[in-house]
């Protein structure tokens, strides 16, 4: 059976903060693609409603239960998707948070909250996965930046900073790990409509901003980041390395 350059087929993914938003729509998409999806998250019934949805749709997913900040937890919780299904494919860092506060009032728990879910997250969940990947000569690390990454507005110092590192650690990871046959790349949405942008979308003046911003004229919707997900994951992309893609309708282009 011959198969084409977006199959998963036979792969195990693993994503994190995968129970709504865009990790739920990425973990469908790969699932959708043949993948079978590990759903990741620390709200147990939640997860298990998440994973239902694909299950119910025919498709293969589980859920691991853990905290991505903490490191004991980390490793132990990659050993045992290992153990369950034999290896760990894909990786998809997406879990994350926001807090927003004028510079000078953001306390330092605010911005070590920050930046161990954005960035050290990554670097923790990563680094477990990857002796199994080392060892089987290929893999798949896609991390979430963000249109901050490169950009800035006033209130999300902390967030602008981590995901500024997300940049930064994909490249070094890429470069290091280029000649185990592993590809690490990120993407870097836009203003996307999930919860975690609720309070911005339901600002009229902001979600104006964005629509008048943005050339598309709108936010954009979870599951249009899927694709770009899929096409990351698979044989298509085993020559893409490094790179940070930008999903975000034209914002970061225009004027």
């Amino acid at each position: 059976m011959t198969t084409g350059p977006f199959d998963l087929s036979g792969k195990i993914a693993l994503v994190t903060g995968a129970y709504r938003g865009l990790g739920f729509a990425i973990a469908q998409g790969l699932a959708r693609a043949g993948a079978t999806v590990v759903l990741n998250g620390r709200k147990p019934e939640e997860l298990a409603s998440a994973a239902g949805k694909l299950t119910d749709a025919g498709l293969h997913a589980s859920t691991s239960v853990f905290d991505v900040t903490d490191g004991p937890a980390v490793r132990a919780a990659i050993a045992g998707i290992e153990a369950l299904h034999g290896r760990l494919d894909i990786l998809v860092n997406n879990a994350g948070i926001q807090r927003r506060s004028p510079l000078v009032e953001f306390t330092q728990k605010d911005w070590d909250d920050i930046i161990a879910t954005n960035l050290t997250a990554p670097f923790l969940v990563s680094q477990a996965a990857l002796p199994g990947m080392i060892a089987r000569g290929s893999g798949k690390i896609i991390h979430i930046a963000s249109l901050m990454s490169d950009l800035a507005r006033p209130t999300v110092v902390p967030y602008t900073a981590a995901k500024g590192g997300v940049r930064q650690l994909t490249r070094g990871m890429a470069v290091e790990l280029a000649p185990s046959n592993i590809q690490v790349n990120a993407i870097a949405p836009g203003y996307f409509a999930t919860e975690m942008n609720r309070a911005l979308i339901d600002n009229a003046e902001f979600n104006a901003w964005v629509c008048k911003r943005t050339p598309a004229g709108r936010w954009g919707q979870p599951d249009e980041i899927a694709g770009l997900a899929v096409f990351l994951a698979s044989p298509a992309a085993n020559y893409m390395t490094g790179q940070m893609l930008v999903m975000d309708g034209g914002m970061s282009v225009a004027l």
